[in-house]
């Protein structure tokens, strides 16, 4: 990608601000949040904004960049408050034990290849219709539909103890697995 002159002198600008504010609204950020990571955060979103905004910076950018890192680091706290809600939501939640059918299914799922679980998961939790899980693996609709009735039946196979393949199914695709 050619690089225009337009730009250039865009970033030249951003560098030359950056450099000047950097070094205070680190200082600033971290007298305001509990740790550097924190800071280090909120300071590369008030980068971004100012990268975002810089047509709008005026000469004496750094009084601007101290109000855009106030802004920042109030989103910054709000969602760390969300975040302990939500840890405190869910530790308050009453722990269940699966069921024995939970764990026999999950049993089965982890006894199945990788790729039958996706396409199961895809279908059972996500709730995906063929056509869609088509999209997410990057296959045909008619590929997925096939995928997901073979993983269907293994599973079954497997909750049930029966071989999910008929002999001959089950030989191809073994050679077709060992690359053969």
């Amino acid at each position: 990608m050619a690089v225009t002159p337009a730009h250039a002198a865009r970033r030249e600008r951003f560098e030359l601000i950056a450099e000047q504010v950097l070094e205070p609204l680190q200082r600033y950020l971290r007298r305001r949040t509990d740790g550097a990571d924190d800071a280090d955060d909120v300071l590369a979103d008030v980068l971004l904004v100012l990268w975002r905004r810089l047509d709008e910076v005026p000469a004496e950018s750094l009084p601007w960049c101290y109000g855009v890192a106030r802004g920042c680091l109030a989103n910054h706290r709000r969602g760390e408050q969300r975040r302990l809600r939500l840890v405190r939501r869910l530790a308050a939640e009453p722990v269940t034990t699966p069921a024995t059918d939970d764990l026999d299914l999950s049993e089965a799922l982890r006894s199945l290849r990788p790729d039958d679980r996706e396409v199961l998961r895809l279908w059972a939790w996500e709730q995906l219709a063929p056509r869609e899980i088509a999209v997410v693996l990057g296959i045909t609709a008619n590929a997925a539909s096939i995928r997901l009735h073979r993983a269907t039946k293994r599973l079954r196979a497997e909750l049930i103890g029966k071989d999910p393949l008929p002999a001959g199914q089950e030989a191809g695709r073994q050679a077709t697995e060992a690359g053969t």
